[in-house]
């Protein structure tokens, strides 16, 4: 019999469906590593909360675990490329909480508004203190909401109802969508500067790493409130203590911080800060949603080998598996490409399909493209869940084929319209296994990719090669390859695709920017190829 593991508290209607669904499930919580590990060769499958470290070591001692089901978003305790690399499938469930975590949000700008935690305790004194916890309304006043995906968005409808004027900062984030909405889309050190409350919604990604801190406290309004029921890694947490501290924030409401469970914080005991313990998804209702969710995708995988937010894994059948290999792989690196060289918001993204590789089932190839290209933008994106992420920001996906391949045998291209620029990939695979890119924006260049990536948009003139091979010689980076593309014109466009065996460091890159020929540089980053 298939058997499953709930290893984490969870709600009882989860072994309910696993069990109406023929699935042995076992219920053992609490477990140490060492006694999880004892155990876990027994089962198929593994259900999770936030407890459970599904670590390296964990899968090593499973030959047979096929799925790891989280109920809840985040999935930071699973060892993500260990897992993969052991075949196992894991899931996730990123809708199930959004709408308690949104109220919890409201429910902190509430109580950091009014100082209803504090004046809560020194009521409970037996005091009778009303000026120390003199507080603001919220009619009327600024709210700035940093990441308006799914949450952020129901948190922003609601502030509207209590006739707030909301404001959001969200490069992906399209005009369409926040007039549907009904908010004001703003550049970030607007919303800065423009708030009364500031809540933040963003995914941690290395881009949203430290993102509040000094210099965007300088930026707010003297008396600004921040809410934080994301991640713990958005804010500089003792720089937020030096802000509290000068008055510059008058209070802050966290639910979430950098290292969790946080049994200590430098914001724990400061007089202007609201603390909770991660309970943004902590209501019945949403329990109940994760545990139901959980336990259907991990059943239907089991039993039918269907999948349903798959944070590693395409959706691909059998049958269609060995001739879509090399497909999928082209795919994933040209969206990982266009996501990186994104700039802002994204309107429209086509996916056309031509050649051979057009007569083949191309939805997955199309899902895994559209993952790949959002994926450096937002977090717990995947294949399953990436057309529903792009409808809620507003962003339109299509997908078309055609017969010709233009001078190739078969070509994938994605092309991505936002409001003032189009930006275009093309790439092909060549003797049915080997993917090369072979137009950038117009630009003919054949160029392999490699884990480690520079790309440079620049005038067509002499001393881009030396100049760029100059710096990174002094700094001891080694060029693995060295692509050209040139497309005539006036004025002339030019492109350079730069492979290294290693990351360029921040001052290294910041001279290669100041070449004259350079127009514009990125920094590409692309898994092991």
């Amino acid at each position: 019999m298939v058997k499953v593991l709930i290893s984490d508290k969870m709600d009882k209607l989860a072994e309910d469906v696993f069990r109406k669904n023929g699935i042995d499930a076992d219920v053992k919580t609490g477990l140490s590593a060492e006694a999880l590990s004892g155990i876990i060769g027994e089962y198929d499958g593994l259900a999770i909360r936030s407890s459970t470290q599904v670590t390296k070591e964990l899968l090593a001692a499973t030959p047979r675990l096929k799925v790891v089901g989280r109920a809840g978003v985040g999935v930071d305790n699973i060892d993500i490329p260990a897992a993969t690399e052991r075949g196992v499938v894991v899931m996730n469930t990123p809708f199930g909480n959004s709408m308690t975590t949104a109220e919890h949000t409201l429910a902190m700008m509430f109580s950091v508004a009014r100082n209803i935690p504090q004046a809560s305790v020194s009521t409970h004194a037996g005091k009778w203190a009303k000026s120390p916890f003199m507080g603001v309304e919220l009619y009327r006043k600024t709210l700035g909401v940093v990441g308006c995906g799914n949450i952020g968005s129901i948190v922003a409808r609601r502030a509207l109802a209590l006739e707030m004027n909301v404001i959001v900062y969200d490069p992906y984030i399209t005009d369409e969508r926040a007039r549907e909405i009904g908010v004001k889309k703003v550049d970030f050190d607007e919303l800065l500067s423009e708030s009364d409350f500031i809540t933040l919604h963003a995914p941690k990604t290395d881009q949203t790493k430290g993102m509040i801190g000094t210099a965007e406290f300088a930026k707010m309004k003297t008396g600004v409130r921040l809410i934080n029921c994301a991640r713990g890694t958005i804010v500089n947490e003792c720089e937020l203590v030096e802000a509290l501290d000068s008055g510059k924030v008058a209070g802050a409401a966290f639910d979430v911080f950098s290292v969790e469970p946080a049994t200590e914080n430098v914001l724990f005991g400061h007089e202007k800060v609201v603390c909770t313990p991660h309970l943004g998804s902590a209501t019945r209702e949403a329990q109940v949603n994760v545990a139901l969710q959980v336990a259907e995708q991990i059943s239907d995988y089991l039993l039918r080998g269907s999948v349903s937010h798959a944070i590693n894994m395409p959706s691909v059948s059998a049958e269609d598996a060995p001739r879509l290999k090399p497909f999928m792989t082209l795919a994933g690196q040209i969206g990982t490409f266009a996501g990186q060289i994104a700039e802002s918001a994204m309107e429209k993204i086509d996916i056309a399909f031509g050649g051979s590789v057009a007569e083949l089932n191309t939805k997955p190839l199309a899902s895994y493209l559209l993952a790949s290209l959002l994926k450096p933008l937002l977090d717990n994106v995947n294949m399953v869940n990436a057309p529903q992420v792009a409808k809620t920001r507003g962003i339109a996906v299509s997908e078309s084929h055609s017969e010709s391949a233009g001078d190739f045998p078969n070509t994938i291209r994605v092309t991505v319209k936002s409001k003032d620029k189009i930006r275009s990939i093309t790439g092909t695979v060549f003797e049915g296994q080997i993917p090369r890119i072979v137009d950038i924006e117009g630009v003919p260049v054949e160029a392999a990719l490699c884990p480690e990536m520079i790309f440079i948009r620049n005038d067509d003139k002499p001393g881009l090669i030396g100049g760029v091979g100059t710096i990174l010689g002094d700094a001891g980076l080694n060029i693995s390859h060295f692509h050209l593309g040139r497309k005539d014109g006036e004025p002339p466009r030019a492109v350079a695709l730069i492979g290294l065996d290693a990351s360029v460091p921040d001052e290294i890159f910041k001279k290669l920017e100041k070449l004259p020929q350079v127009r514009q540089i990125r920094r590409l980053a692309f898994q092991a190829l």
